[in-house]
């Protein structure tokens, strides 16, 4: 990867104002502020699991609901990291990762080749957690996903606390994507077609 860090992207529309800066190789501090506390713990616990550096300020239509705030942030979030990614060169570009969180467990896998992908298996065994409407955890990695162009699967592979369970999905997104952004001896991508 070629470019300077950090990336710096911002989004406005007549739902939100996003501003994110991300650094892929940092050293895990997150100053995250969108209005919607459980994403804000949830992007903190990316980061630091990561190893990233991210900003994220986010100002939102919170009286309606928190959807367009969550999504718009994951949307923002995305762009940085392709940004980042630039020609995907000299990346491990796969990663994966399983994460436990006490009688909870979830699984990352993803591919950082331009082949934007979510799929999600599992349940989480609740609507809310807190005033969050957990049907929003799917938004925002799909969000991300889409506009990182790159291939996310999420397994929620078991657990009774909601709280738990999402939370070990985000600890196990920052393992998996630290583990794809790893610099590899092979300067070109890591790929038959000599490109991503």
């Amino acid at each position: 990867m070629k470019n300077s860090f950090p990336i710096k992207r911002q989004r406005k529309t007549r739902e939100t104002e996003v501003e994110v800066v991300f650094h892929p190789y940092g050293s895990g501090k997150a100053q995250i502020e969108t209005g919607v506390g459980f994403l804000d713990h949830m992007l903190e616990l990316f980061t630091v699991h990561g190893n990233f550096d991210l900003s994220v300020r986010a100002v939102g239509d919170l009286h309606v609901d928190y959807h367009h705030t969550v999504e718009d942030v994951g949307i923002t979030l995305g762009e940085a990291l392709a940004e980042a990614l630039s020609e995907r060169k000299g990346i491990a570009r796969y990663g994966e990762a399983v994460i436990p969180m006490e009688e909870a467990l979830a699984a990352v896998y993803l591919d950082l080749a331009r082949r934007p992908c979510f799929i999600k298996r599992g349940e989480i065994p609740v609507e809310k957690i807190g005033l969050f409407d957990t049907e929003l955890v799917a938004e925002f990695l799909k969000s991300f996903a889409m506009s990182g162009l790159f291939t996310l699967h999420v397994h929620f592979k078991y657990g009774q606390n909601a709280h738990h369970l999402v939370e070990a999905a985000f600890k196990a997104l920052g393992h998996a994507l630290r583990r794809a952004l790893t610099p590899i001896a092979k300067k070109e991508a890591l790929s038959s077609k000599g490109l991503l």
